[in-house]
């Protein structure tokens, strides 16, 4: 049996690159997984076949992230098919932007409400389904900690805000034995960034070269640290910024 068997995990945007990795880890580990998506449908169900084939169990969940009330839909919807929650991993997010000098306001909020508003709207609502001894897991960035890459400054911006939910998280749920923790993963090599980091030999080496490893991550490599902190090994690690760069950050 898994570390996790008996549990059930709600991941955002878990129908691609790093939230498919972290859904399928959990799964493997024996959780019962909540595949929320936003519009790729087919993708979620591939990573809900997915971690069937392996020997767990997964459902799908639909809501627009962006959207007036959806964290509510989420949790409407995660109802209708699960009662309780002990694993909530805030992945979804607009994982780029503009530059500073570009940005315009819609841009902006729809950054903000995606990568910082509706996390703290799904974790609010979350509160009464979360089971004690639970576990709250947010994906933030390398970005957040470094203006390595100065064009991301509106998108680390909404990362670095959610980087301080997670320490104020830590606090509100810690008597209720449950923890709250950032991973923040530098360069991954996912769909969402295969169109520049794929686009020539030059471009891979430079991402590889932010690494002390040499190395560009891959979803797994961020599932995995995920699944420590999701397990009974990680249950006194609470209100930590989590990096998972590879060391790009030493």
């Amino acid at each position: 049996m898994g570390v996790l068997t008996g549990r059930t995990a709600l991941v955002t945007g878990a129908s691609r690159g790093i939230g498919r990795g972290i859904a399928e880890r959990l799964g493997r580990d024996g959780a019962r997984i909540a595949v929320h998506y936003g519009t790729n449908e087919a993708a979620a169900k591939e990573t809900v076949a997915a971690i069937e084939a392996a020997g767990g169990s997964a459902f799908p969940i639909q809501a627009d992230l962006a959207a007036p009330g959806a964290a509510q839909k989420v949790w409407e919807r995660f109802d209708a098919q699960a009662d309780g929650v002990d694993i909530l991993v805030n992945n979804a997010g607009i994982g780029t932007s503009s530059a500073f000098e570009e940005i315009n306001e819609a841009e902006f909020d729809r950054l903000v409400t995606v990568n910082t508003k509706t996390p703290l709207f799904l974790t609010q609502l979350a509160s009464p389904r979360l089971r004690e001894g639970g576990r709250i897991i947010n994906i933030s960035s390398g970005a957040a900690r470094t203006a390595v890459l100065p064009d991301l400054m509106p998108y680390a911006m909404t990362k670095g805000a959610l980087d301080v939910f997670t320490r104020y998280l830590a606090k509100t749920f810690g008597p209720r034995g449950i923890t709250a923790n950032t991973v923040a993963p530098g360069i991954v090599d996912t769909d969402v960034n295969a169109e520049w980091l794929r686009a020539s030999d030059e471009a891979w080496q430079g991402a590889a070269a932010l690494s002390v490893l040499g190395k560009v991550g891959t979803p797994a490599d961020i599932a995995d640290v995920v699944a420590f902190l999701a397990s009974p090994d990680g249950r006194w690690v609470t209100g930590q910024w989590v990096d998972a760069t590879g060391g790009s950050l030493v």
